[in-house]
């Protein structure tokens, strides 16, 4: 399809050769993914925000998401969860704060936050109208915009916009009943809100008003799966390929405003329909960049969805999906603490890189190789080096040291790298 993404309008030479040498590909296909709105781009080499690629071709990116919530409004608890989630290697973090001074706290976190960074706008439109108005459906569109504009002056990369929650797939959604209904917090919002009110969802309905505001500030636009299965007998139902179409219709609108945009994509999936709802994916939304949130492929592991967004999310990075939102063990119980974002990050750039040695990521097999020789050589400072956690190597390793500092105490006197090395030390005659 045509696009009208000039790829020097959403950034620069400088910042396009830094991008192409990280993700070891010519300017020349980084520009055509660009153009073609196949790869969106975020951050300047001159200014504070790395710069990164999402798309076709690439590494899988991995996003954390951190954020306030009306029991634990504390802004330092959430700056702590940013820290350690740049330090554990995440490429983008979404600001989902929904408690305490939404805008204090927002620029607090655009202020500290190195990496790409997301917010989700209906959050706050919902929350400011409880305040003000005695209840969220009582909002307007104006101020569902005002809120809009005002988080893209304070400089966020990207929004998450649940501009397919629309009269029409919420009717397809409603013709198959399902298990537990809509379950994105914004979806259930506009969905409650177009009941109430006998009206269609205002960023569907002045889509345009929209992408002005975005090309306004150089804002990408996310567009939400408001209507994302959330059990895994929903999966694949007909509300969620309604929204999918919506947001095929949507992507294509964006790109011939020259807005960057990407899709997110399924919550819950069983493992047999991942490859075929990616493939449906791309093909609806004009392949562009699919964000997904795991998906999770069972329902009955609160305290592990880490474990199980990551089992989804290799397959569904291997199947195409570019970009993962990780969940942390604290999924579908509370709010995250630090050490939850650590594991979730972990988990998730574990199942970004999986896939992309499928893929053929360049460079994704090189970290393997080389992880596999200083194994073969017990060279354990490289092992720690190479290891998606260093940390952990040497944390592991100190407690259970032993007299031979070259094996692990799991074979000791008994390695078999060890016995490997004498065999073939023996066999080509030198020992």
């Amino acid at each position: 399809m045509s696009s009208a993404i000039d790829p020097l309008k959403v950034s620069n030479k400088e910042t396009l050769a830094e991008i192409a040498k990280q993700e070891q590909i010519s300017i020349d296909r980084l520009q055509a993914g660009i153009s073609s709105g196949e790869i969106v781009v975020f951050g300047d080499v001159h200014g504070p925000v790395r710069p990164l690629a999402i798309g076709a071709g690439l590494s899988t990116k991995v996003n954390a998401n951190i954020g306030t919530s009306p029991d634990f409004p504390n802004l330092n608890d959430e700056l702590s969860k940013l820290d350690a989630a740049v330090a554990m290697g995440v490429d983008t973090v979404m600001d989902l704060s929904t408690g305490g001074d939404l805008d204090e706290i927002r620029r607090a976190i655009r202020e500290h936050c190195p990496v790409a960074l997301g917010t989700v706008p209906i959050y706050q439109a919902a929350i400011e109208a409880g305040d003000r108005l005695g209840g969220i459906t009582r909002m307007t569109a104006d101020q569902i915009f005002e809120v809009i504009e005002r988080q893209a002056q304070d400089g966020v990369d990207f929004m998450t916009l649940h501009c397919a929650v629309t009269r029409s797939t919420v009717v397809e959604l409603d013709k198959a009943p399902r298990v537990c209904g809509i379950v994105s917090r914004g979806g259930s919002m506009l969905a409650r809100w177009m009941q109430v009110n006998d009206a269609e969802n205002p960023l569907y309905e002045q889509y345009d008003r929209l992408l002005e505001i975005l090309a306004k500030y150089g804002v990408a636009a996310s567009l939400g799966d408001g209507l994302r299965p959330g059990a895994i007998a929903d999966a694949s139902d007909p509300g969620q390929i309604a929204e999918m179409r919506v947001q095929g219709e949507l992507v294509a609108a964006a790109r011939q405003r020259g807005v960057q945009v990407f899709v997110e994509g399924p919550g819950h999936m069983p493992i047999d329909q991942i490859a075929g709802i990616v493939a449906l994916h791309k093909q609806l939304t004009h392949n562009a960049p699919l964000y997904v949130l795991g998906p999770l492929v069972t329902d009955i592991a609160p305290g592990y969805d880490h474990i199980t967004a990551a089992i989804g999310g290799t397959l569904c990075a291997a199947a195409g999906a570019d970009y993962l939102c990780y969940v942390t063990p604290a999924e579908h119980i509370g709010l995250p603490d630090e050490e939850d974002v650590v594991r979730g990050v972990l988990a998730a750039r574990l199942a970004a890189h999986a896939a992309d040695l499928v893929k053929g990521v360049p460079g994704a097999a090189q970290w393997d190789a080389a992880m596999s020789a200083a194994r073969f050589h017990l060279d354990w400072s490289k092992m720690a080096e190479l290891a998606l956690d260093p940390g952990i190597v040497h944390k592991r390793r100190g407690e259970r040291a032993t007299l031979d500092p070259k094996a692990c105490s799991m074979c000791s006197k008994f390695c078999s790298i060890k016995l490997e090395l004498a065999r073939q030390a023996a066999t080509t005659g030198d020992e």
